[in-house]
């Protein structure tokens, strides 16, 4: 602030004496218009006092000077303070400094919330270590081919996982575990050894009749003692295809029928009693298998599909990968832990924990997951496994809510030494003692299917909490729901399945990846033809909205030309584009609402198709800019969801993943010279009128370059959009399009043949003379005047006057129709 008066200010002071403000007001202009004020004085606190006691500037404008230097100071000091409050001046040299500066309110950032199985609340998300998580999922049991069951768990799993790491940028350490020892994985194994030997010997036809009927007295028993209506009727099935497969073999060995014929049937018999013969082999010769390499060979093999399948449908691997069968002295050392901490306890070489004893701990609590199902011995007898649950066995527990930790291997069992004698795992340590290994006392996440929270989930949690005598050891438990087939429970010991294998056969994994999407991960998912159809549809919707832009993208402009002036449509879509884009944040902090999101996706392509087809209608290119940040963005929303791969820079990939090089930058060029060149051709044919050559431009479009997976869109009056598409889609469009040709044609092929047969049948009508119409109706009419008309009706009767007035009528306007009818030919209307 710069010194406003110079060395007469103390002439000035005496101003402030005025008690009236006006008169000080033009007391103090006076001074100011007869004194010439000096730069480099500093403005004391007194110099201030004669402008701070003004309550306002003067109305008056002859003093302005007083006016200015109030204004000024204002500005620099704020509004005049009140009486007593000390002036805050600041150091300068006649410059104006910058006015206070407020943040803005903002709005409260939205936080992610997980559905936790602990609660059955979305909880705020919080990991115990700032963004990194820790999380273990547990995986399959390897004995047979991976399922839809499967894919519905890992695929959305995979999803959560990517929205974690890519969307959220947590720092998620995934872990996944292989069960490859197991009760199921034993009795499988054994079965196929023993069926494999069985074959080997190639059973005479009367000695596999003879040991089919064996097998199917106990299986008879097996099936008469089945409650569960889905499990007795799988049991029902395999009896009546036995049973059918039976009867040709056995009129083959009656009739003495040749060898060959004799073979196909035991050939026909072996298939359909595999799984007959094969149980009836291991309850009678199960326990002779000693082998322990045929136990690791069957895990073995179907880890290695489930892997396979797993990278078919692009879900990422785990960081690190746990087996059993590696981890089974860290398990020993679990085990003995749980029951030196008082919560174990060893029964005829076996080990159990003591639910009792834990529920009955003050740190401890039993059944944290389903509290309802604790007691369920249906459910605890599944959890031990069908080779656990014989009366011996069951007799050693101190309570039946007791499970075990470690069992004691009978013959016909893998085993591994142990201080209790050989035994091996029980089913629920496993993941307990890996995942502790690996993660420690506490982790982030645990997940899996909705089907394992009680037993297998609250056994894990109890021993796992008795070994580190915590009561955190997850902190979010994720169960993904179930899936069912086309409305119907699937289950693989039912056999009501579909492998991943076949589930890809009909579909990519894009689209099943896409039908996941489009539900809740912890709901139930139906996959079903209509799930399946609502993917494609989808699929096929964004699809069209890349392949437009890229086209759009693709048309010429110099550097200066890709930015275009906006205008009300361009504002109004990149509003509704930011919109969406907080619609979908808040979704995925909604738990992950991926469906939410799909239709939020949606809703913007529709948008911007609308916008579009309104530039397309007033023949303006749309704005190459804002249509490549949106599509850029979804593109860049579906990767994070696994959906596209990583080769891809905009939209679906072309030619696949995996592909030595990008196809569409590759061949796109030479397409649109073709694109080009035929546009001038066609050009040319209609000028000159050459149908011919406009057949052949259509043919190229419609036959031959669908078959090579390009699709040459006309539009009038405008360039030809060309689209690189999968090549089975292009021609599944072709025929539908044939299709509905093919309908159209037949209805107006119909539609000209009734029309026919109606002109033929009103021209007949007309043919006939008025005289002889009624004539030939003798089963309503007996007697007609000289001009046909009737008088009587069948009985005799003489007609009323309505019934005369009405044929009268009729007779008239068949006069009217023969007058019509006699006049054609001159007119030439039939020929």
């Amino acid at each position: 602030v710069s010194g406003i008066f110079g060395q007469q200010a103390p002439d000035y002071r005496s101003i402030l004496s005025i008690s009236d403000e006006a008169a000080r007001a033009q007391a103090l202009n006076e001074h100011l218009s007869t004194r010439s004020y000096v730069q480099g004085y500093s403005l004391s606190q007194a110099d201030v006092d004669a402008f701070r006691q003004l309550s306002t500037p003067p109305a008056d404008p002859q003093l302005f000077h007083v006016a200015r230097w109030f204004r000024h100071i204002e500005a620099l000091l704020g509004s005049p303070c009140g009486k007593g409050q000390p002036y805050r001046l600041q150091a300068s040299k006649g410059r104006r400094v910058q006015p206070q500066w407020s943040p803005p309110a903002g709005t409260q950032p939205c936080r992610l919330h997980l559905y936790n199985s602990l609660t059955r609340n979305k909880e705020v998300f919080i990991p115990q270590d700032g963004k990194k998580v820790t999380w273990y999922c547990c995986g399959p049991t390897v004995y047979d081919a991976s399922h839809m069951g499967h894919a519905r768990s890992y695929i959305s799993f995979d999803i959560l996982r990517r929205v974690l790491k890519d969307y959220f940028k947590f720092d998620v350490f995934y872990c996944m575990n292989i069960t490859d020892i197991d009760d199921k994985i034993i009795k499988r194994a054994r079965q196929n050894y023993l069926f494999e030997q069985y074959l080997e010997k190639r059973p005479e036809a009367a000695q596999l009749l003879e040991d089919v009927q064996a097998a199917l007295k106990p299986f008879s028993v097996k099936l008469n003692e089945t409650t569960d209506p889905d499990k007795k009727q799988m049991l029902e099935r395999i009896q009546h295809e036995v049973q059918l497969a039976t009867e040709p073999l056995e009129k083959a060995v009656q009739s003495r029928l040749t060898g060959e014929e004799v073979n196909s049937c035991v050939e026909v018999l072996l298939e359909e009693a595999k799984d007959l013969l094969s149980d009836w082999l291991d309850s009678t010769l199960g326990s002779d298998v000693t082998d322990n390499s045929i136990f690791s060979k069957l895990p073995k093999f179907w880890e290695g599909e489930f892997h396979r399948d797993m990278e078919a449908l692009n879900v990422l691997p785990p960081d690190v990968l746990t087996r059993v069968s590696e981890y089974v002295p860290e398990i020993v050392n679990f085990v003995q832990k749980i029951v030196d901490n008082g919560y174990g306890y060893v029964s005829n070489g076996s080990v159990y924990f003591d639910t009792a004893k834990f529920a009955s701990s003050e740190k401890h609590s039993y059944g944290k997951l389903v509290p309802e199902a604790v007691g369920d011995q249906k459910a605890l007898q599944e959890g031990e496994g069908d080779l656990s649950i014989s009366a011996d066995r069951l007799s050693e527990k101190r309570s039946p809510n007791d499970f075990a930790l470690w069992k004691a291997s009978k013959p016909g069992e893998p085993s591994w030494p142990c201080p209790w004698g050989k035994g091996r795992p029980g089913w629920h340590i496993e993941c307990s003692a890996m995942a502790g290994t690996l993660l420690g006392a506490s982790m982030d996440i645990h997940g899996g299917g909705f089907d394992l929270r009680f037993p297998h989930h609250d056994n894990e949690l109890a021993q796992s909490e008795a070994y580190f005598e915590n009561d955190c050891w997850v902190r979010y438990f994720l169960h993904t729901g179930h899936l069912t087939i086309a409305g119907c429970k699937m289950s693989k010991s039912l056999k009501n399945f579909i492998t991943i294998k076949d589930a890809l056969k009909k579909h990519s994994a894009r689209q099943l990846r896409l039908a996941f999407l489009m539900h809740s991960w912890k709901d139930t998912l139906d996959y079903s033809s209509n799930t399946m159809e609502s993917a494609l549809q989808y699929e096929k919707f964004l699809n069209e909205f890349f392949l437009n832009v890229k086209d759009i993208l693709r048309a010429p402009v110099d550097i200066t030309g890709q930015f275009e002036k906006w205008g009300e449509e361009e504002a109004e879509l990149n509003k509704n584009f930011y919109d969406k884009k907080t619609a979908i944040h808040e979704a995925l902090c909604d738990n992950v609402d991926t469906r939410t999101v799909m239709e939020e996706m949606r809703a913007l392509v529709s948008q911007c198709n609308l916008y579009m087809a309104a530039r397309k209608a007033v023949r303006k290119r749309p704005n190459r800019a804002l249509l490549e940040n949106i599509a850029l963005y979804l593109t860049h929303m579906l990767k994070i969801f696994g959906a596209i791969e990583e080769e891809s820079s905009l939209g679906f990939p072309v030619g696949g993943s995996g592909s030595s090089l990008n196809l569409e930058s590759t061949v796109m060029p030479y397409l649109q010279v073709l694109s080009e060149f035929r546009e001038g051709v066609r050009k040319i044919a209609r000028e000159q009128k050459v149908p011919e050559v406009l057949q052949l431009s259509d043919a190229l479009r419609d036959d031959i370059l669908p078959e090579l997976g390009v699709r040459f869109e006309d539009h009038e009056g405008l360039p030809t959009v060309v689209k690189l598409v999968d090549r089975n889609t292009l021609l599944k469009e072709r025929e539908e399009k044939r299709q509905v040709e093919e309908e159209k044609r037949k209805k107006k092929e119909e539609a000209a043949r009734r029309k026919q047969e109606q002109e033929a049948a009103k021209l007949a009508k007309m043919k006939i003379p008025p005289s002889e119409m009624f004539l030939s109706e003798t089963n309503k009419y007996s007697k007609f005047d000289e001009n046909g008309l009737p008088t009587h009706d069948a009985e005799g009767k003489e007609l009323s006057k309505g019934q005369a007035k009405k044929v009268k009528k009729l007779f008239e306007a068949q006069e009217k129709l023969y007058k019509e009818y006699l006049q054609m030919p001159q007119n030439g209307s039939f020929q």
